[in-house]
């Protein structure tokens, strides 16, 4: 087995369109979008002699507290691949670039389900920044995320995810829809951008979140759009753009990754009937998931998700728990991390 810097985008993409998860954070696109924010990437590809086994992407996060080696849904490893030597091998090579970076510790964020057995050598991170509860609709039977299934062979229809959806939520896509709410697909993401922009920052004030950056907006639309790997739709009322959103595409599954809106029509549900939209094109495209990110875990009502919650499960779907957020410490300067991040987390009250 060797382990080294990979250098192919397009080995890399195939490799990731066929694995059971293909999390678009692992994609070589999203790589580059890290390089235009400042955050150098860091690529490692797994091989058992010439076949691609696992592939790792990794950023340099410049942190005030504490710079250190992210590992945003990864690494990527074929299910039958997946052992623990292999594992412990990928590991020591990340620590030997983390610290030639200087970096004082590694954070890593499996897509891994909860079962898994915790990486080697690691303890869990006060803080995580990415989705741990994943709330998702099957689209097809049986669902590669539930392999073992015995459910009836076949893709799942629109009509079907209608019928199984909250009640309440069915409604409200009947009621935009009625109230006249079109739904654009943007033809030229860059140009409608700036909406976006406008209707995120009017959302952020409203929900009170700590958002990502013009720039990062701005990289994801230039990186994706042009690779058919995003799409960008807009909600329409009275000529005016009320909601948007941005959805990834990669290896057969839609990701809700940002939406935003404005409050100026409450009583108009146009995000119902945009995310009715895009998950009836997720089904046009044959895609297997459409993934609405993630939901707050039961009963944590500080949770950053706890506002969109209840939005995304009333059109139904299913909960695929990940394995919580681990850190491998470098250096003695890890301690001031965990016990800034741990004080955080006791305010936040998660």
């Amino acid at each position: 087995m060797t382990i080294q810097e990979a250098t192919n985008q397009q080995q890399w993409d195939s490799f990731l369109n066929a694995q059971r998860f293909s999390p678009f954070l692992q994609s070589w696109t999203m790589g580059e979008i890290y390089r235009d924010t400042g955050q150098e990437p860091i690529r490692l590809e797994i091989r058992e002699g010439n076949e691609l086994i696992g592939i790792c992407q990794g950023i340099i996060v410049p942190a005030r507290r504490g710079k250190h080696l992210a590992i945003p849904y990864g690494p990527v490893m074929t299910t039958t691949n997946y052992q623990l030597s292999t594992i412990n091998s990928l590991i020591e090579e990340l620590k030997r670039i983390a610290q030639s970076k200087n970096c004082a510790f590694i954070r890593i964020s499996p897509f891994f389900p909860a079962s898994t057995t915790p990486i080697p050598d690691s303890k869990p991170s006060p803080l995580h920044l990415l989705a741990e509860h994943i709330w998702y609709l099957p689209l097809v039977s049986p669902h590669p995320w539930e392999p073992d299934t015995d459910e009836q062979e076949g893709q799942i229809t629109a009509d079907s995810i209608l019928k199984n959806m909250r009640k309440n939520t069915r409604n409200l896509i009947r009621r935009a829809e009625r109230e006249g709410v079109e739904i654009v697909r943007s033809e030229n993401p860059e140009q409608d951008l700036p909406s976006f922009l406008a209707l995120h920052e009017e959302t952020r004030k409203r929900h009170h979140f700590t958002p990502y950056t013009n720039d990062f907006f701005r990289a994801q639309i230039e990186h994706f759009a042009p690779r058919k790997e995003c799409t960008f739709y807009l909600a329409k009322y009275q000529g005016e753009t009320i909601a948007t959103s941005i959805h990834m595409h990669m290896g057969g599954e839609t990701s809700y990754h940002h939406g935003a809106s404005t409050h100026k029509y409450p009583k108009i549900p146009a995000s119902y009937l945009l995310q009715w939209t895009a998950i009836n094109d997720a089904i046009e495209r044959g895609d297997h998931t459409y993934s609405f990110w993630g939901i707050a875990p039961e009963g944590v009502r500080k949770h950053p998700f706890a506002g969109v919650t209840l939005f995304k499960r009333g059109f139904g779907g299913e909960l695929l728990e990940l394995v919580h957020c681990r850190d491998i410490p470098l250096s003695k300067k890890y301690a001031l991390t965990w016990s800034v991040e741990t004080a955080r987390k006791w305010r936040r009250g998660f």
